[in-house]
């Protein structure tokens, strides 16, 4: 499509206007300002939706991304256990998927007390994508615990572990 000063343009795209002389784009307000509490109310929304009819032991997570969104999990039992898939799993798959990867922190919601940190298969996937990643535990009565992810698996297998020397 032609433009009146003769230069073309995709049918169907949208230009946007330059902004106003003195004043700047309104920034994109990112959801990586969320509170802590935002995300544990998330992970306890999330744990609602875990299917554990072996143990009853439900766990929601949500995974907060460094662009800002946030993803949700919840415990997937089977009934050789071996199987099963936890919450925070289930987060960084659906994360992973959907092509995030720069995680910045999770939220891990029980019912025990005290709040329950990850498994170690979960930090170890967890690992995979960020060493540094901050991690808060809570339950249902309110309690909350913070770690890091170098606090819970200090020695993370990674690709040095499989390189030849």
């Amino acid at each position: 499509m032609r433009k009146s000063d003769g230069s073309r343009t995709l049918q169907g795209a949208r230009e946007s206007a330059p902004p106003k002389a003195g004043r700047l784009p309104s920034p994109v307000v990112r959801s990586h300002l969320m509170t802590e509490k935002e995300l544990i109310e998330k992970a306890k929304r999330a744990r609602l939706k875990a299917y554990a009819p072996y143990s009853n032991f439900k766990v929601g997570a949500a995974l907060l991304t460094k662009s800002g969104k946030v993803y949700t999990g919840a415990n997937v039992e089977n009934s050789t256990f071996g199987l099963t898939v936890c919450a925070e799993r289930v987060a960084v798959f659906k994360a992973v998927n959907k092509g995030d990867k720069d995680f910045a922190k999770i939220a891990v919601v029980t019912d025990r007390n005290p709040p329950v940190t990850p498994c170690g298969a979960c930090r170890q996937v967890l690992s995979e994508f960020v060493k540094d990643l901050r991690i808060v535990c809570a339950n249902l009565e309110g309690k909350v615990e913070r770690y890091t992810l170098k606090e819970l698996l200090p020695e993370a297998f990674d690709r040095r572990s499989t390189d030849k020397t």
